[in-house]
């Protein structure tokens, strides 16, 4: 996969496996090369009987020819006989052990986190101090390597950049109570901002194009500042998968549930090529290896790209479920096991790039019980230039889906887990609305034409509150979400009753060093209107799309009529 930014795309390479090496025990526990529980000298047992041995062997002077002072040097030399052996033990186990860590760590393939300029912050802790964590997941369509032209494509599409046909949102909240995963379909229309391919060094410029297309601009770390700038929300990593890793995770997991609710053949038809090949019976079916990796990719049997999208969480959803049940989340072997085709199979962003720091990411799901994880596709409209093949963010539902990722409220509908961080009071106190100096600028053209007139318009909204030294400033500005910006803690609180005389959230006050004053930006998200528009996160689930529960079992996918047999 020539054409990404992550180094060595498309060679797996393969080492020894653990047992290979004379080391069976679990993953490390630190970066040091020390194994939790691993053996570290000779059986209790067997010890305590060599030392009997030595003992008996030489017990001084009751034997003829043999003094007392001799027989306790004898003694002595027996035990650091036994001492040196053990200490060979424990250098060779603890030497194995640090060769297939350093193994696992050189398989792993990293690349650059972002690869374009970002203002987006991370979330604000809760109440205990804790962050959540967003990864993005992505699927390569890449058929730059032997084995992924093998598994699905054509030789024409060698050479291509490669297209991020899934993405996902793996968002897990701060107290590690629930989880979401939020998929974005590939033929989504967005804004690209401009990244700068880590490995070339080419600049590509900011456009307006299908979110698929941003894995050949830039490599993952284009496709995460995309949805940074889409959603708001900081993306702490991504971790992507092509066809061929696919195929291997599954066949170390060792096969997930699905159930189909009609015969299904995902084949070739008249006028519409191609297909993944999946061919099942009515019911329910365990699958592993390319049955799984059909599957994901089957998309004309189960009608659209949404319909893939549920289908892929279902798979998901099964193999979080056998993953538990299998305990491997605590399991050394099974855990080895797995690391050994995770660090061959996908490629990281370079600051999640050693074996620790992905099991500690692999322990995030541990505690998150199967019915607190939701899985559910981005609400989304036709898009009018183009109703039949794309589709754009639903207004409304899909800003009301990303402010409660951003906020950490559970997109399931059910309570919140962990109080959220009440924001602590400035230092410095408001001055009085009439002292406090505010520019006003226009950003409502983030995403199609300025309104007239914004800033001028919400301008004089603040000077009938009382803030008569409010004025519009007529720097363009487009930004997506409306923000009030201040230079230094002196000004803090001036910003904060900014916002709260326009109802615009404590979230959205935010320092900056581009301002000399207290700065108030109209977003696009607040484009008419005399009050700034709040959307209400803890109104259920977000409407418009379908969520999967991690702990629906009876999960089903109904088959596309002309795909049944």
């Amino acid at each position: 996969m020539g054409h990404s930014s992550v180094r060595g795309e498309g060679t797996r390479r393969r080492g020894p496996h653990a047992r290979d090496l004379g080391w069976d025990d679990s993953l490390y526990g630190e970066e040091t090369g020390r194994v939790p529980g691993a053996r570290t000298a000779p059986d209790d047992e067997e010890n305590a009987g060599g030392i009997r041995d030595a003992a008996a062997e030489g017990s001084g002077s009751h034997r003829r020819g043999t003094p007392r002072r001799r027989g306790k040097r004898g003694k002595r030399r027996i035990l650091r006989g036994i001492a040196l052996t053990v200490s060979v033990v424990i250098l060779g186990t603890a030497g194995a052990g640090y060769l297939y860590y350093e193994h696992l760590n050189n398989n792993i393939r990293k690349g650059e986190r972002t690869s374009a300029d970002s203002d987006v912050k991370k979330s604000a802790p809760n109440a205990a101090g804790q962050t959540p964590l967003n990864v993005l997941l992505i699927g390569s369509d890449s058929r730059n390597s032997s084995e992924n032209l093998e598994l699905g494509g054509s030789k024409k599409s060698v050479g291509a950049p490669p297209l991020a046909d899934v993405q996902m949102l793996l968002h897990v909240s701060a107290d590690r109570k629930n989880a979401s995963v939020v998929s974005v379909p590939r033929d989504t229309k967005v804004d690209i901002p401009e990244c700068t391919d880590p490995k070339t060094g080419d600049k590509h410029a900011a456009t307006r194009d299908l979110i698929n297309a941003t894995l050949g601009r830039g490599g993952p770390g284009c496709t995460l500042a995309t949805w940074q700038e889409l959603t708001g929300v900081y993306i702490d990593h991504w971790m992507m998968v092509d066809f061929a890793g696919v195929v291997d995770m599954a066949d170390a997991i060792g096969g997930a549930e699905v159930c189909v609710n009609h015969n299904v053949y995902d084949g070739p038809k008249p006028n519409v090529p191609g297909g993944s090949g999946l061919r099942l019976t009515k019911g329910t079916h365990e699958i592993q290896g390319v049955k799984a990796l059909q599957w994901l990719r089957t998309r004309h049997a189960f009608e659209s790209d949404f319909g893939r999208s549920k289908a892929q969480h279902m798979y998901m959803n099964s193999v979080i479920r056998k993953l538990k049940e299998q305990n491997a989340f605590t399991d050394g072997g099974r855990l080895m096991d797995l690391a050994e085709t995770a660090t061959s199979s996908l490629q990281v962003s370079e600051e999640i790039g050693t074996v620790k720091k992905l099991f500690d990411l692999g322990m995030t799901l541990k505690d998150v019980p199967t019915d607190r994880i939701a899985m559910l596709t981005m609400p989304r409209i036709p898009d009018p230039a183009n109703p039949k093949n794309h589709v754009l963010p639903a207004p409304g539902e899909a800003d009301r889906l990303w402010e409660m990722l951003r906020d950490d409220v559970p997109v399931d509908g059910k309570a919140p887990t962990s109080k959220p961080k009440t924001p602590a009071a400035p230092k410095d106190p408001a001055a009085a609305p009439a002292d406090i100096g505010i520019m006003v600028r226009n950003g409502t053209g983030a995403d199609g034409p300025p309104t007239p007139q914004r800033a001028t318009t919400v301008a004089g909204l603040l000077v009938q509150q009382g803030f008569t030294g409010a004025q519009a400033d007529s720097t363009p500005d487009p930004q997506k979400r409306t923000q009030v910006l201040f230079p230094s803690a002196d000004l803090q609180g001036d910003a904060q009753a900014v916002a709260k005389a326009l109802g615009v959230p404590t979230s959205a006050v935010k320092r900056s060093t581009d301002v000399s004053g207290v700065t108030l930006v109209v977003g696009a998200d607040w484009r008419t209107g005399d009050t700034f528009p709040k959307s209400e996160p803890a109104a259920g689930p977000p409407k418009n799309t379908e969520t999967v529960m991690g702990d629906d079992e009876d999960a089903c996918m109904d088959i596309y009529a002309p795909y049944r047999f």
